[in-house]
């Protein structure tokens, strides 16, 4: 199920200009249509990540992005073994 942008900030505590940075710094990547951009539950998870990262545990911005590439890395892996192991694993 998609989100719009409204319930995306509602949801993810947010306001518009953090949102932008977000996306700008490609910590989020939602879909684009032509006339709005939509966001997963997973985008939903990963700002709450972000949040918690920056404000809960004072990780600066270069330090999300380098904890953000490694949870990228991490799902990453996690697939290919998935895919590597077949659906009895």
């Amino acid at each position: 199920m998609m989100i719009t942008r409204t319930d995306f900030l509602y949801r993810a505590r947010l306001d518009d200009a953090t949102l932008e940075v977000w996306i700008s710094e490609e910590w989020l990547s939602p879909q684009r249509t032509d006339t709005e951009l939509r966001f997963s539950e997973a985008d939903l998870a990963r700002a709450t990540l972000i949040r918690e990262l920056q404000h809960d545990l004072g990780v600066n911005r270069e330090g999300v992005g380098v904890i953000l590439n490694l949870v990228d890395q991490l799902h990453g892996l996690r697939r290919a073994l998935a895919g590597k192991l077949g659906p009895s694993a």
